[in-house]
């Protein structure tokens, strides 16, 4: 009876752990039902910077999240310039940039890895009262250096010209100089920090005039010029015939790994560049006929 008690105990211990072994806990590294280890899918991604690339970012993440549970993306302005610095420095996990690395001080492009997924247009825009809708390239840089500072003097109304700068930084504010003022110094000007703030001083101060992204230029309360009897629309900029834009990047701190790369290739995807990118005022990256390097230099 002994010798079968003990082979009886034996036994139900042994199911036991069969039981045990076919449910139990698992490892870290456990798949989900999409592949995905349940660490990946659970990974959070900061991303901070450009606010030109900000609502395409901020509308493709709310989309990506909805349909991968479990995947968290927090999208914040600052600027190309606190995008660049706080991913080198491994604060964020993406630092978004109107601007190469290469043109940033203090940022080593070798360290980060680039990843251009869009491209943006900037216009010259003015409040709504402002009749003039166009200027040759030499007069919008003689009024951001100061050199004309009444509309008359440029085939408007006898009206103060009030400029508005962005910050220094800003990735917008090196692309718009870097088109139009030739390297000369811009005119001592107020100066706001993002997209959002210029249009609303814009389209509410009588004889101002900034400059946006596309994105936020249709807005009431002010209009875009013409420059060179050359309009700001995306054709225009496809074969660089409208000068001022620049690519929208997505920089990594290294190769782009886990939750991190598969948002950046869906923001390269079909869903986001034929959808998002047009529908918000961008320019697909797969639409450009031309090429720009971080020297500024075009090519086909």
């Amino acid at each position: 009876m002994k010798k079968k008690s003990l082979f009886s105990s034996l036994l139900v211990l042994g199911l036991a752990g069969v039981v045990l072994a076919g449910c139990g806990g698992g490892s870290s590294d456990s798949k989900t039902s999409s592949g995905a280890s349940k660490s990946e899918s659970n990974e959070k991604v900061t991303i901070v910077g450009s606010t030109a690339l900000q609502p395409l970012v901020e509308q493709a993440a709310s989309k990506y999240q909805d349909a991968n549970k479990g995947a968290t993306i927090t999208v914040q302005g600052g600027g190309s310039g606190t995008g660049l610095s706080q991913v080198q420095a491994g604060s964020v996990t993406i630092g978004n940039s109107d601007i190469f690395a290469e043109q940033q001080s203090g940022i080593d492009a070798k360290k980060i890895e680039d990843h251009k997924v869009a491209v943006v247009g900037m216009t010259p825009v003015v409040n709504s009262d402002v009749t003039v809708k166009n200027l040759s390239m030499s007069q919008l840089k003689d009024i951001f250096t100061g050199k004309v500072t009444n509309w008359k003097d440029v085939g408007g109304k006898d009206e103060k010209i009030t400029v508005v700068n962005r910050a220094k930084g800003s990735g917008t504010r090196a692309t718009f100089e870097g088109a139009v003022l030739g390297g000369e110094s811009a005119v001592k000007a107020q100066e706001q920090d993002s997209n959002g703030t210029v249009q609303k001083i814009v389209s509410t101060t009588p004889g101002a005039i900034s400059y946006l992204a596309f994105s936020y230029a249709k807005t009431d309360g002010l209009h875009t010029l013409s420059l060179d009897n050359v309009a700001p629309t995306d054709k225009n900029i496809t074969t660089n015939k409208w000068k001022i834009w620049s690519y929208e990047h997505m920089y990594t701190n290294g190769k782009a790994k886990g939750q991190a790369r598969k948002f950046i290739d869906y923001m390269l995807s079909d869903d986001v560049q034929g959808s998002l990118v047009k529908k918000l005022g961008y320019i697909s990256i797969h639409d450009m006929k031309v090429k720009k390097d971080a020297n500024g230099k075009v090519s086909e």
